[in-house]
């Protein structure tokens, strides 16, 4: 087991802070998912026009004063604010901390098309004169900007990069993280996703065209995976970032320790650009258990990417079955139903949704699941009410993204 390692090669969280469509912080993110609060509302976006949307709403001020947000991005300013949050929630001496041994591991799905776009339509009205083109579009746009944009603001001279890894960069995030803790590159990593995915219209666009964007006449209900009448994504912006640190360094300092990572894993289907391959998903999540050391009967929630496409919650749900189908004890929720698809941020945001339950033993449900799909059905799914267990030890977080690429994280009460 993961327990009998030495302290110094085990990894813990031991700071969140995140900004959700329903909440900016992980209580307040907590008590929505637990009430069944959605944070989707109307949203319209230039040249697409009206739709739906997961849209954050905090305060951009409490890090940042308004010249940093001229010159900076979104995805820039969300980094921002979880990271201060999470270095704040993880009672580290920040002022006394050796800025060299942090590292910075921020996962996205993509950057740099927001700004573009922006540029593009703004010397739209000067006949397309390219002397107005900004001075700032290079920095804005380089892939480790929301990485470099975090450094920036702490003062942290550690490396940092961005992981493109699509819809599964939150994890990728918390992985890198880890290992780098691991081979002593860092001695804190500050580690998680952010998206700024409702600021491209292009982004609206594509999905529709694929036939895989959502639609609904209440906004609250237009995100509903497994659900019969579901309709395809709902594109969310947010972010979560984690203060990890090496376990034997967190007990040192008797730090607030909310989970240990136990295992994890990444993988490629290397069989179609968009669409899932339900066997390399569960060998995915088979490799994160067989790394932690741990059966599948001992997952007490699985965390379902489902996004509220036909095709993709259905290929999940057999990969699922694949590997928890006999374990009766084992729950699954999926945390998109209140919030959306927040792309690069999507895994990190749906793990803190779920890590109380370390301490609570309560599963949030999977809400907007009026009639359940009959290739979505699961043993254990938690529909629309939260669900009380006798306890919960260990969580499985999957998140997969687009050209096949899987991860899995598993985290561990301590």
């Amino acid at each position: 087991m993961v327990a009998k390692r030495p302290d110094n090669e085990r990894v813990v969280i031991t700071g969140i802070g995140l900004s959700a469509p329903n909440g900016n912080s992980p209580d307040e993110f907590r008590q929505n998912l637990l009430d069944g609060v959605s944070g989707v509302t109307d949203y319209e976006t230039r040249y697409f026009g009206k739709t739906i949307a997961g849209i954050c709403d905090f305060d951009q001020l409490r890090y940042q004063k308004r010249k940093d947000l001229r010159r900076g991005t979104r995805a820039g300013s969300v980094g921002i604010f979880c990271t201060g949050e999470a270095v704040k929630d993880s009672g580290l001496d920040w002022d006394n901390v050796d800025k060299s041994a942090v590292g910075v591991y921020v996962g996205v799905t993509e950057h740099g098309n927001v700004e573009t776009e922006n540029e593009i339509y703004q010397i739209k009205g000067y006949d397309y004169d390219t002397q107005f083109w900004s001075h700032h579009h290079n920095p804005r746009t380089v892939a480790n900007n929301p990485a470099g944009e975090i450094t920036l603001k702490q003062g942290i001279t550690g490396p940092h990069y961005t992981l493109g890894a699509a819809c599964a960069a939150g994890n990728a995030g918390l992985i890198q993280g880890m290992q780098m803790l691991q081979l002593r590159q860092c001695d804190v990593a500050l580690s998680g996703g952010v998206s700024e995915s409702i600021h491209t219209f292009g982004i609206f666009a594509s999905f529709h065209s694929q036939g895989a964007l959502a639609k609904h006449d209440d906004p609250t209900k237009a995100s509903r995976p497994f659900d019969v009448d579901r309709s395809g994504i709902v594109v969310a912006e947010g972010g979560c970032m984690y203060v990890l640190e090496r376990l034997d360094d967190a007990k040192r300092r008797g730090a607030k320790i909310y989970a240990e990572i136990v295992g994890y894993a990444m993988n490629s289907d290397a069989s179609d650009f968009v669409l899932p391959n339900p066997e390399r998903q569960a060998e995915c999540m088979q490799i994160a258990l067989q790394r932690a050391e741990l059966s599948a009967e001992q997952i007490d929630i699985v965390s379902t990417h489902a996004t509220g496409t036909n095709t993709g919650d259905a290929q999940e749900i057999a990969a699922l079955r694949k590997v928890f189908g006999n374990c009766d004890k084992t729950r699954l929720n999926n945390t998109k139903s209140f919030i959306g698809h927040a792309m690069g941020a999507a895994g990190a945001l749906e793990l803190a949704g779920n890590l109380p339950a370390l301490d609570d033993g309560i599963c949030h449900a999977t809400i907007n699941l009026d009639q359940l799909d009959p290739e979505c059905e699961m043993p254990g799914l938690v529909a629309n009410q939260p669900q009380e267990m006798d306890k919960v030890d260990y969580i499985l977080n999957n998140s997969f993204g687009m050209l096949g690429i899987n991860s899995v994280v598993i985290v561990g009460k301590v």
